[in-house]
């Protein structure tokens, strides 16, 4: 379905493109202000917890719908995922601490350290997909042009991951929308140029934070879809956002592990 949909998306693109003058560039100015507003949007000065669901779609597979808690506690970089669903995977989880990721198997009790790469749960989905962005702190950008994604008039722009910074991809597509600055499409690529995956996110809201005294912005509908494995996609839906302190001792291995005890 995403491919027909890029496929409208790239035609219309090109035929605006002939039409319209050139846009004007985004100046280095702009955009390092860009990027930055990016960041801040979804910036939480305190903690941040939500339900989410995730339905992994596999060829020639039975879907399988997730739920998880997502707990993040931005001013420290940290982040956890706790597993609630399907019975078969209640109690698995990941901790990130100290830029470190760990995986926890309740059935065996161990923890396993992992690379931002990891496929969270076996998903299309990665860590970073459900965490707070550090774009200006992880990537170089640049301006590519502006350009219309269906209706809308966006900024396309390219990440590129500054040396010695661990992220699950090096180099990182963005179509941001020009009247909102949210990020509607996504396309991360490999180091050999090579496409991986597509994200898309319609859906933005807004929820005020007191710790922040203003508004954090999350998306709350992604649509990932697998570029290599083609037919294999997963939908995350973010739901109950919950922006008061946690518990001081939450992004502990201990506390997930009394989880699934």
């Amino acid at each position: 379905m995403h491919a027909r949909l890029a496929a409208v998306l790239s035609l219309a693109a090109a035929a605006l493109a002939l039409a319209a003058p050139p846009a004007a560039a985004l100046g280095p100015d702009e955009l390092k202000r860009v990027v930055a507003t990016l960041d801040d949007r979804q910036r939480n000065s305190g903690d941040w917890k939500a339900l989410c669901y995730m339905e992994a779609k596999e060829k020639g597979k039975t879907d399988v719908v997730y739920e998880l808690l997502v707990y993040r506690r931005d001013e420290d970089d940290k982040q956890l995922f706790l597993f609630t669903k399907p019975k078969a995977e209640a109690g698995k989880g990941y901790l990130r601490i100290d830029k470190n990721l760990w995986s926890y198997e309740p059935s065996t009790g161990r923890w396993e350290r992992r690379t931002e790469r990891e496929r969270i749960g076996g998903t299309d989905t990665r860590r970073d997909d459900l965490s707070e962005p550090r774009l200006s702190e992880d990537y170089t950008a640049e301006w590519k042009g502006d350009s219309k994604l269906g209706v809308f008039d966006v900024h396309e722009l390219v990440l590129t991951v500054k040396p010695g910074v661990d992220v699950s991809y090096p180099v990182r597509r963005l179509w941001v929308d020009k009247a909102t600055l949210n990020i509607l499409k996504r396309q991360d690529v490999a180091l050999s140029g090579r496409l991986m995956r597509t994200t898309y996110t319609p859906r933005w809201r807004k929820i005020y934070s007191e710790s922040k005294k203003g508004e954090v912005w999350y998306p709350e509908e992604i649509r990932i879809y697998d570029e290599i494995e083609k037919g294999n996609s997963t939908l995350i839906l973010i739901r109950e956002i919950d922006l008061r302190s946690l518990e001081a001792n939450l992004f502990t291995k201990a506390w997930l592990e009394s989880k699934s005890r």
